[in-house]
């Protein structure tokens, strides 16, 4: 039995980047992990995704060379290669993580990890053998999430025709067809991919529109893009039949009081994950679960209904995502070093999806400022009337400021466009440190940038913009 001052259980995004900082403030550090380190965010999500997402950037910029006079010959796609390209990337920021495990001496424990105690536990390795460890300040539970299907409607995953993203990831090709269950932004971002590489897609939500969860002007204008590029489109979509054979799948949609049958190839399930729970002896030590059953911790402490056990990332809920989980990792090491840490403002964690154009916001969407009855004003700036995107070719899209009418402050930002998962992080400064549209105003935004369009935004909620 090894022993040390923290065990993580999970080496993802949150467990990784908490043990880490853990071990920087002089805790000795052990990690349980099976599979990688990075978790599904390096292995299998954010990083392969967006080096998928970086070719089909290229797949559709080629297409367009001659408009900027390069002339490029005959081009052929080959989604193989891409995938291959995004596995050899993943493996990559993975062995990076074990780098800075040994650089920092974290010990990795190979295998999967289930509590005994409050301070114990078994870790069974790939060879069936167990071995106990012991934690003597804190056990953190940090296992993630993983995909899950709609067998309410008959789309259990088959790794076949009824796939998740995981399999996605390794196609060796892009199917000639195929359905996307799912506007989010993993079914976003795999629409644009294959779209890109040659697919016929039929992206398909239960929702009115793309991308829920965002302002409706840039789920809108995402669609409107999408459409352009012969996506289909189905919001507000109800799958009323489904017949899933050995080489396609046939369904039933209902959209906009119309109904279409589609027969694909594959249909890509990517709506909604669940946390990775089972199995890890939380019953036994009293670990609370929600009527969701993600952990419950306190959103403050992270201490779990078991003093001295821990869960943070996705394992707790909402928001599920990498950076989120990230900071919760660095704050609760934070805490157990006996430092004082800022609590996490989950009020401004940015959204982002990486699809083409970029979708990124923080803070209210107008709708909730509504319902908030909050007096507001909103300033919008297209890109189509920014310097920089005209030479670039990436006028889509806009920047959307809205404002407390009274005292200027950024109540949420919103962009779609190219490069909008960057521009964001300039108003997640603005909103974190109170500034108001007057002090953004203040700093000069260098001509000619993209950057340009979150200034003009500012000015139009003045009533003072000047270049549309």
């Amino acid at each position: 039995m090894a022993s040390y001052d923290v065990l993580f259980v999970g080496g993802g995004p949150a467990g990784y980047v908490g043990a880490i900082r853990c071990a920087q403030l002089g805790l000795s550090v052990g990690v349980v992990e099976r599979e990688g380190l990075g978790g599904t965010c390096v292995l299998w999500g954010c990083i392969p995704a967006k080096a998928l997402l970086e070719s089909a950037s290229l797949a559709n910029k080629v297409r367009h060379a001659g408009d900027f006079g390069v002339s490029v010959g005959d081009v052929s796609f080959d989604y193989g290669k891409a995938m291959k390209r995004s596995r050899a990337v993943s493996l990559q920021n993975s062995k990076g993580v074990e780098f800075l495990f040994k650089k920092n001496k974290i010990a990795w424990i190979k295998g999967m990890g289930r509590l005994t105690s409050s301070r114990a536990v078994v870790v069974t390795g790939a060879d069936g053998k167990e071995e106990t460890h012991e934690a003597r300040k804190a056990i953190v539970i940090a296992t993630g999430s993983r995909v899950k299907g709609l067998p309410q409607v008959g789309l259990e995953l088959n790794k076949s025709t009824v796939i998740s993203s995981d399999e996605a990831m390794t196609l060796e090709r892009a199917p000639t067809s195929i359905a996307i269950v799912g506007a989010g932004a993993v079914g976003c971002e795999f629409a644009d991919v294959f779209n890109a590489f040659g697919s016929k897609v039929s992206l398909i939500e239960v929702l009115p529109s793309l991308l829920p969860v965002e302002d409706s002007d840039c789920s809108a204008e995402l669609g409107r893009a999408f459409r352009k590029r012969k996506i289909n489109v189905l919001a507000g979509a109800r799958i009323t039949s489904v017949k899933v054979g050995k080489a396609s799948v046939k369904l039933s949609v209902e959209a906009g009081g119309a109904k279409e049958d589609l027969e694909v190839d594959v249909v890509l399930v990517a709506a909604g994950r669940a946390p990775n729970v089972e199995g890890m002896g939380l019953e036994k030590v009293g670990v609370r679960l929600t009527d969701r059953g993600f952990i419950e911790a306190d959103k403050v402490s992270y201490e779990t209904s078991v003093k001295g056990v821990y869960a943070i990332g996705d394992v707790i809920g909402a928001p599920m995502l990498a950076h989120k989980g990230q900071r919760e990792g660095y704050i609760l090491a934070e805490r157990l070093a006996g430092k004082h840490a800022h609590p996490l403002n989950y009020g401004n964690i940015p959204n982002a999806t990486y699809c083409h154009p970029e979708v990124a916001s923080i803070g209210l969407t107008e709708a909730q400022a509504k319902e908030k009855k909050i007096d507001y004003t909103v300033g919008k700036f297209p890109f189509s009337a920014n310097g920089r995107a005209r030479t670039a070719g990436e006028t889509e899209g806009f920047v959307k400021i809205i404002r407390d009418a009274k005292y200027g402050e950024i109540l949420g930002a919103h962009i779609v466009g190219a490069h909008a998962t960057e521009l964001i992080h300039e108003l997640a400064v603005a909103r974190e440190n109170e500034f108001t549209v007057e002090e953004v105003d203040l700093a000069i935004h260098a001509h000619p940038t993209l950057s340009e369009a979150v200034a003009e935004a500012v000015l139009d909620s003045l009533g003072r913009m000047i270049h549309a």
